[in-house]
């Protein structure tokens, strides 16, 4: 798993994990923390991608899930994102959620964008300056959501 996740941690493009993250603490973060991990590879058994599930607040919040994805880099434009995407949704329905949100979507990551919309979710805010891409600077941030309840109160 460390092997997927540290390309794109040390990027510091796309999540807001410390680019210079122990490989015990990102294990933490994106396995023990999460209440489903997903991990997917090839046909010769080699990890391509992996996505975490867990609520995005607690309580009262608790029924709005929250995740997030990684694929490999020589993987990518193979839509193996947008399956975990499709996987993830169906499992958050399995286990009760609501809602799914993204809290913290860099708005250069314009594949990720792309993906999320193309599967159904919304841009539903726009957070200025609030990620520090390791390249750019300060970049914007979407918060970016979808229903998983139809008829769904607000």
């Amino acid at each position: 798993m460390w092997a997927l996740l540290e390309p794109v941690f040390r990027a510091g493009e796309t999540f807001p994990h410390d680019p210079s993250i122990p490989e015990a603490e990102a294990r933490l973060s994106w396995v023990e923390q999460s209440q489903a991990v997903m991990v997917a590879v090839d046909a010769g058994g080699t990890v391509v991608g992996s996505y975490y599930l867990r609520p995005n607040s607690l309580c009262l919040g608790a029924h709005v899930a929250n995740a997030g994805y990684v694929v490999a880099a020589h993987c990518r434009r193979q839509r193996i994102g947008s399956r975990l995407c499709q996987h993830s949704l169906q499992a958050a329905r399995r286990l009760g959620f609501r809602a799914m949100q993204f809290n913290l979507v860099v708005s250069t990551n314009t594949a990720g964008i792309h993906c999320w919309q193309q599967n159904g979710f919304q841009i539903v805010g726009t957070l200025p300056g609030a990620f520090r891409h390791r390249q750019l600077g300060y970049v914007d941030a979407l918060v970016m959501v979808q229903r998983l309840v139809e008829g769904q109160e607000r």
